[in-house]
């Protein structure tokens, strides 16, 4: 569903003459929409494949081979990722797994395309804890098995690798933060940190629920969650609204160089403003509850908010590049007026009229 949604996002960039390549420091042979959407196609036809073929051999008895139909499907995954070759877009992989890298191991400057991509890692933090699950009953040899709905086993959803998986992305942007205050000095980067870090005590809060008496869950750690869930839910929108997008250029992403339907439809319209604002709030609120390990047994309703907040972070793609476009070409302005300013300067005080 991501990468569907992002090929869209790059569909309105590229109608908009948005340089999505400059903003991201890409190279000529980056991928446009057309090749994103070439490769959602494939994973849209192969996942649920490897699903079917999973389902049919389980209701035929080969146990066996149906366990082994999701280990195949992440190994290849993994393979493709990282084959060496010049193929399925060699550097394109591997400039998201350099990304990817940079993400987990800041130790150089933050790029935009490194903070980026690691926000779009928070919104999809339940994805990766449902991997990791996947991940460790194959492991386990749990695959087809009735341990699947043993909560108290290994890969149980008691776990304490949920929390720990679901914490990483919100580290993993707060470091970030943190090396971009070291490099920069700037304080607002602190206050982002500070945003990161109010998703650490919802899913630890949560997580406790297992291990602690019900008593004490009910009269303490429960109402410090939904205490920790308001904070973070009222400070993520805030910063969207105020830091991340710029009100004053809303919607002029959606203006195409061409007359299209829906540029007329979204370029200047009221309704975009209330919908987005609206949606983003009402959506920064329920997220909590994917983060929070205690409501992972209502699974339709975890998969509900999970794709809603996939796709409340494809409409704050558009409006947080329309922001940073904005910036970079407000920068040549800046330049200009100064290096007028600095030749006037010059002409004064060379000037053989004047004493000084």
């Amino acid at each position: 569903m991501m990468v569907w949604l992002w090929g869209i996002n790059l569909w309105f960039f590229s109608q908009s003459n948005v340089n999505y390549a400059k903003i991201f420091e890409l190279d000529q042979n980056h991928l446009t929409h057309h090749e994103i959407w070439k490769c959602a196609t494939w994973m849209t036809i192969v996942v649920p494949t490897s699903m079917t073929a999973y389902l049919y051999l389980y209701s035929c008895g080969e146990v066996s081979l149906a366990a082994s139909q999701p280990v195949l499907l992440y190994l290849a995954v993994v393979i493709i990722l990282v084959f060496p070759f010049e193929i399925f877009y060699l550097s394109s992989r591997f400039f998201l797994l350099r990304t990817l890298w940079r993400i987990v191991v800041p130790l150089q400057a933050i790029t935009f395309a490194d903070f980026f991509i690691a926000d779009i890692l928070t919104s999809m933090s339940k994805v990766f804890s449902d991997l990791e699950r996947s991940v460790c009953r194959m492991i386990h040899r749990q695959v087809a098995t009735i341990a699947w709905f043993e909560a108290d086993s290994v890969c149980g959803s008691h776990s304490v690798a949920i929390p720990v998986v679901l914490v990483l992305p919100y580290l993993f942007r707060l470091f970030q933060c943190l090396r971009q205050f070291k490099d920069t000095g700037e304080k607002a980067t602190l206050l982002n940190a500070l945003k990161y870090s109010t998703a650490v005590p919802v899913i630890c809060l949560s997580a406790l629920k297992y291990h602690v008496f019900p008593d004490k869950w009910t009269n303490v750690y429960r109402p410090l969650w939904l205490l920790s869930s308001v904070m973070n839910s009222s400070y993520s929108f805030y910063w969207d609204v105020k830091r991340d997008w710029n009100l004053s250029t809303f919607t002029r992403i959606f203006k195409f160089n061409r007359p299209h339907f829906l540029s007329h439809l979204l370029y200047g319209q009221k309704w975009v403003y209330v919908w987005v604002l609206g949606s983003n709030l009402i959506l920064r609120c329920t997220w909590t509850y994917k983060l929070s390990a205690h409501l992972r047994h209502n699974y339709l309703t975890v998969f509900a908010i999970t794709a809603l907040e996939i796709f409340r972070r494809f409409q704050w793609i558009f409006f947080r590049v329309e922001n940073e476009w904005s910036k970079m070409n407000m920068k040549p302005n800046v330049h200009i007026s100064m290096s007028t300013l600095s030749t006037e300067e010059d002409k004064l005080l060379n000037s053989s009229s004047h004493d000084v």
